[in-house]
């Protein structure tokens, strides 16, 4: 930027020069088929100004031009590696209205990069389980990264990101034990149309990302548990009390209160539970 030099009390005209800052790569890898995310960052190209990005391999074939306005002096936008890119991938940012152009540095590219056989090694899970996850990674070096991503599944597809954390791939496999928490969100208020497509278990996939591609494993239901003891007056269990437990996913569960005062229940759908004891509203 311009420094200004001069007296006070008099007009002076600062000519402020466009000019590309930087193109920067989301990732550090990426391969063919794959997604990356690409930042510019500019000053003084003006508001609404377009942006032409040219896509090209370390051999200089062109596969992509791709018009973008940008607002404010930040562009971000996600480019598709082109099936047929190698070695290194460039992008290379016009501005023709103000005649500044910038190229990025090159995105090493990994080919044939696979991501298969995602794996919980349960197919439930409860409170404070120890899940391990494991999947194959093909076309990757020992050493190299990966991202874990656990996601509580949604039926119309706008699933909650829960955690993610990165793993190492060694053999071409990647591992990685996770604690199982469930978290309620009571802020999540149901819309009408969720209320009436009925209940919904909790179930959870987890996604690996490495060099720009990603997939996703099987479902993994949670089941939840319970346990109540029941007294009376003088804290004493009431035992064989006949009871009914309404559940959140509308259907029943009767028995009767074991020989130590206790309810025990398990494999439940989680949410709220009602219990009714039959004897007792008789009197």
């Amino acid at each position: 930027m311009p420094d200004h030099k001069g007296n006070t009390n008099k007009k002076t005209e600062i000519k402020l020069e466009s000019d590309i800052n930087r193109i920067i790569w989301t990732a550090g890898t990426g391969c063919p088929g794959g997604k990356v995310g690409l930042e510019i960052e500019t000053q003084f190209v003006g508001v609404n100004s377009e942006a032409s990005i040219e896509i090209s391999d370390k051999s200089g074939k062109k596969f992509d031009t791709i018009k973008k306005k940008i607002y404010g002096n930040k562009l971000w936008l996600e480019i598709t590696v082109p099936d047929k890119a190698k070695d290194e991938l460039f992008a290379e940012v016009k501005f023709s209205k103000h005649g500044v152009s910038k190229k990025s540095r090159g995105l090493y590219l990994f080919p044939g990069v696979e991501i298969k056989n995602l794996k919980w090694d349960k197919q439930e899970a409860k409170r404070g389980d120890i899940l391990n996850l494991t999947a194959d990674i093909k076309g990757l070096a020992d050493g190299n990264e990966a991202e874990i991503q656990i996601w509580e599944h949604d039926n119309d597809e706008a699933h909650d990101l829960i955690t993610k954390f990165p793993v190492k791939i060694k053999d071409q496999k990647i591992e990685a034990d996770w604690e199982f928490e469930y978290v309620d969100d009571t802020d999540d208020i149901p819309s009408q149309e969720e209320n009436e497509k009925g209940y919904q278990w909790p179930e959870y996939f987890f996604r690996v990302v490495c060099a720009g591609k990603s997939a996703d494993s099987g479902l993994l239901r949670f089941k939840d548990w319970v346990e109540i003891k029941v007294i009376d007056k003088e804290n004493s269990p009431r035992v064989d009390e006949k009871y009914i437990v309404l559940l959140p996913n509308a259907e029943k569960i009767e028995g009767k209160v074991d020989t130590e005062g206790f309810i025990k229940l398990d494999n439940l759908p989680p949410g709220k539970i009602k219990i009714e004891f039959s004897e007792l509203n008789k009197k």
